[in-house]
């Protein structure tokens, strides 16, 4: 009698590809909801229109490489991807930036190294960054989540804005858009102005911000989630958010008028949705349990430093690209004691 035999490994994986990317999804709907009341309906066009894309240049890209559609298509990574770029943009952004910069990088920053596994820098940011260097003034309509609770923009309303670039009689651009609270802090500062000062505006909040606090409250509550459910790990995580805490506030503390408190830095901007949906990325991030945590505490420490004396008022996306070609260094050198050998390799 004949038995059939099959190579290693024998074991099937615990989670799939699908099933962890729909579990990110899941865990980003509190925030993406979050964001939707304090922005309006811009955030849920972006991302349907960003997944759109996402699917369709993975399609197209499976097609000329001479894939099959499944599983690859319906793993659920072009659309973490699509939604991810989606919660990076202005609300109102016009359709085609969005186009550029899914496209970007889906065919670029995936395809081009292979697909996914092969990528080493997160796609979603890749082409975050590029639009943002290249269409800086259409980056910057952010808008007043106090105006659009004033105006309440309808969904029609949103969709011509997006895609045909014109506000209802009566209202400008300048009228419904608003510097971001890190904007403003980093313009103020540079202009001597007091952090009290720049924060006795109505733009700000208990935390981070008009919205932007309630927003990072409910991404955490996702990210928390994820860690429960052992989607990703701890280490980055508390690396990031920890770094960025500690630096912000010896700074704080240092001279509190000139530089903003770690509570602002947390709870402002993308910092935890960027500590726990994008730095985690388990294909560009660190793998080793040592690395993940220099990992983290590199996207920290470079967050605050591009926050505070950068150019650009916002820090994750060039900080998770800049520790992303760090990773096989990290990696390298972190690597976990073999069982049954000593650290200096020899047999224990």
């Amino acid at each position: 009698m004949r038995f059939k035999t099959f190579s290693s490994p024998h074991m099937a994986p615990a989670r799939s590809v699908n099933r962890v990317m729909g579990q990110v999804l899941l865990a980003l709907i509190p925030g993406t909801a979050a964001m939707t009341w304090y922005f309006g309906w811009g955030v849920l066009i972006n991302v349907s229109l960003a997944v759109t894309v996402a699917l369709a240049c993975e399609a197209l890209m499976l097609l000329m490489r001479g894939r099959t559609l499944t599983p690859h298509i319906t793993d659920l990574s072009a659309v973490l991807a699509g939604w991810l770029f989606a919660l990076a943009v202005p609300p109102l952004t016009p359709w085609w930036v969005t186009l550029v910069g899914v496209g970007f990088a889906m065919v670029m920053a995936k395809h081009l190294y292979g697909g996914l596994g092969y990528n080493p820098f997160n796609p979603a940011m890749v082409g975050y960054v590029v639009v943002l260097i290249s269409f800086p003034r259409e980056m910057t309509l952010w808008l007043s989540p106090s105006v659009i609770a004033e105006l309440n923009l309808s969904l029609p309303q949103t969709f011509t804005a997006i895609f045909a670039g014109t506000l209802p009689d009566g209202l400008t651009w300048d009228t419904i858009t608003a510097a971001t609270p890190l904007d403003r802090i980093q313009t103020g500062v540079g202009q001597a102005h007091p952090i009290s000062e720049i924060q006795a505006s109505p733009f700000f909040g208990y935390l981070g911000g008009v919205g932007w606090e309630w927003i990072g409250l409910w991404f955490l509550v996702g990210g928390l989630w994820l860690l429960k459910r052992g989607v990703i790990g701890w280490q980055i995580p508390a690396a990031m958010l920890g770094t960025l805490t500690l630096l912000s506030g010896l700074f704080w503390l240092i001279n509190p008028e000139t530089y903003a408190s770690p509570l602002f830095h947390v709870f402002s901007g993308a910092a935890i949705l960027g500590a726990f949906f994008i730095a985690t990325d388990p294909v560009s991030a660190s793998t080793t349990p040592r690395g993940r945590l220099i990992f983290g505490a590199g996207v920290g420490a470079l967050v605050f430093v591009i926050r505070t004396w950068g150019s650009y008022a916002e820090g994750v996306a060039f900080a998770v690209l800049l520790m992303n070609m760090m990773v096989p260094l990290i990696d390298h050198y972190t690597q976990p004691r073999v069982f049954g050998k000593t650290t200096a390799g020899k047999e224990g």
